[in-house]
């Protein structure tokens, strides 16, 4: 998701690009302002216009962030086979799938930096709860999309602290468990 090139790109996306690759290379402790700039190859002024303060840019990588995992969920739609937890399978394939790239490195930063300012991950927090009522408006059986859902994120997580403990073939033993829970009914 991240580093994916389309066209031409804004001074926005330069700038979410370049505090991308700097929380990546440094962390969100030390990233400032001068160095998104420089890195954007932009100047402190065109930084500013678009992002008035490191909480500002924070906030923008965050919702960046929220807008990719929604346009990969979207991606996932359109080639998902329906049938039963459909909104479960999509999420749990989602969280799946965003493992890549350097979205744990980002992550981390973010988390970081929310330890200093919690009301940054409001948008998430909002995030999270409409995938509950939307589970829960949506699941032919919402124990098992709960479960799933829980499990994937908790796998992810693991993932993006590099906490996990689950080797490959552990890791692909526990996304084919899921599966077949959120699409029991299918075939049946």
């Amino acid at each position: 998701m991240f580093g994916c090139v389309r066209g031409r790109k804004n001074s926005r996306e330069k700038i979410l690009d370049a505090a991308a690759e700097l929380v990546s290379e440094i962390g969100s402790g030390r990233l400032t302002l001068d160095a998104v700039a420089e890195r954007a190859g932009l100047s402190k002024g065109g930084l500013l216009y678009n992002f008035p303060s490191k909480d500002a840019l924070l906030q923008g990588m965050i919702q960046r962030m929220i807008d990719e995992v929604s346009a990969e969920k979207e991606a996932l739609r359109g080639q998902t086979a329906p049938g039963p937890n459909l909104e479960a399978r999509l999420c749990t394939a989602t969280m799946l799938n965003m493992r890549c790239g350097n979205m744990r490195e980002i992550a981390n930063g973010l988390l970081a930096a929310s330890s200093e300012n919690p009301r940054l991950l409001e948008p998430v927090r909002q995030i999270i709860k409409e995938t509950l009522e939307r589970l829960k408006e949506t699941s032919d059986d919402l124990d098992a999309s709960l479960l799933a859902w829980l499990a994937v994120e908790g796998l992810s997580n693991f993932e993006i602290h590099d906490l996990s403990p689950f080797s490959e073939q552990d890791r692909e033993r526990i996304v084919a468990s899921i599966g077949r829970l959120l699409n029991k009914g299918i075939a049946e």
